[in-house]
């Protein structure tokens, strides 16, 4: 087995349990040269004194060198530690989420896999989608899909691989059946007594967004008799609570046709009114822009856009991208209105999000309220020693009359 041995000084971050070892933190690794060289082989991570401080999955190709698996000396890495680990991640989610049968059962560091995505669509006669993102979680690959199946009675499970980050760890980008059927163009599921269509081969991530599962709750619960603006809206999510809240009409837009012909599709699937609804195919922030000349104003936006930091050197062009949607979307809520704005860079905190926002109101001139922070569900646990685990992070905003 692998030996990693820190330099003076920088066993600190692992005391604290964090569970990323960078390589400019590493003195050396001992061990047979077969083994140096073998992406995610399992290695013991020692201080420079010789202390132990965790197991580790050793990364020759990336800047984040190893993924500790275990601060517990005396726990091996196993097939029994995999099917431990999922047994216990099922059981938070059965016994922390609700009305929805799209969840997200392994959130990576937090549930124990650095690097493991798994969605679960559908229940047992659904889908496992799987993304390994590490080159540790590649490694188990056979045995952890081996204790989905187990432990979930779910026979279907897919990959999508296809996330840049396994570019950083030196592996391929790849897709398709791991086990059981291919999924359809379309698997049906629910979520707060909406339906949607999920495309889990050629969707974003997974194929559907569940980390904002209790936010759409949320805008279903403020949409009643509302006109509603949602930006970069994809396949409609926000859309679709909203309309399912009584939202007098909502404006849909986002600039992929693919995802806005899925929206349509979805509200279709539930039956709403199509007259209460539009899907514009076009820039966000240009077509905000326009309705700002128009005049136009709504009672409740939304604003989720895709990531606009991946890395640290890009917060400062994200920043100010961030600051001019949301001036744009202060401009055009009434008043008492409210503005949902999210953010899901890594590379963003909270903290700096609300700078970020309270620097748009300033400019807009509007005294906004912070009503409430918002995170992704209970299916997306943090632990306490790992804040680049809260990607999503958002605020509800009042315009005071």
């Amino acid at each position: 087995m692998l030996t990693i041995i820190l330099k003076p000084g920088r066993e600190k971050s692992l005391l604290r349990r964090h569970p990323w070892i960078f390589s400019t933190a590493i003195d050396r690794i001992e061990g047979k040269p077969e083994e140096k060289n073998k992406p995610g082989a399992t290695a013991i991570v020692q201080s420079a004194s010789g202390q132990f401080l965790a197991r580790a999955a050793h990364s020759p190709k990336s800047h984040i060198r190893a993924r500790v698996w275990s601060f517990d000396q005396n726990e091996p890495v196993d097939h029994a530690m995999i099917k431990r680990r999922i047994r216990k991640a099922l059981a938070w989610r059965q016994a922390s989420v609700r009305d929805t049968d799209a969840i997200r059962l392994i959130f990576g560091e937090a549930d124990g896999f650095p690097g493991l995505v798994v969605d679960w669509y559908a229940g047992v006669k659904g889908w496992l989608v799987c993304q390994f993102q590490s080159a540790g979680v590649e490694a188990w690959k056979v045995p952890i899909v081996q204790a989905l199946i187990a432990e979930t009675g779910c026979q279907n499970v897919y990959e999508r691989s296809d996330a840049s980050v396994r570019e950083r760890e030196g592996m391929p980008l790849v897709t398709g059946v791991l086990a059981g059927e291919e999924p359809g163009d379309e698997t049906p599921v629910t979520e707060n007594g909406v339906r949607y269509a999920v495309d889990i081969r050629r969707g974003h991530k997974t194929g559907f967004y569940v980390d904002q599962r209790d936010n759409r709750r949320l805008v279903m619960e403020h949409a009643k008799d509302r006109d509603v603006l949602n930006c970069f809206c994809y396949t409609g999510g926000f859309s679709l609570a909203a309309l399912k809240g009584g939202a007098r009409s909502v404006v849909s837009i986002d600039s992929s046709g693919e995802a806005l012909a899925v929206g349509r599709r979805n509200m279709e699937l539930n039956g709403f009114d199509p007259d209460r609804a539009e899907w514009w195919d076009a820039d966000v922030f240009k077509t905000l822009r326009a309705l700002r000349e128009q005049g136009r104003s709504f009672d409740l936006i939304v604003l989720d856009p895709p990531k606009f930091a991946s890395s640290p050197e890009h917060v400062e062009r994200a920043a100010r991208a961030y600051k001019d949607i949301n001036l744009l979307g202060l401009q055009l809520l009434r008043d008492n209105g409210l503005l949902f704005t999210y953010s899901c860079s890594g590379a963003i905190s909270a903290d700096l999000f609300q700078k970020i926002v309270a620097g748009a109101a300033s400019d807009a001139r509007v005294d906004a309220r912070i009503l409430r922070r918002l995170s992704a569900g209970a299916d997306h646990p943090m632990t306490a020693n790992f804040p680049e685990g809260e990607y999503l992070k958002g605020l509800i905003l009042h315009k005071p009359a």
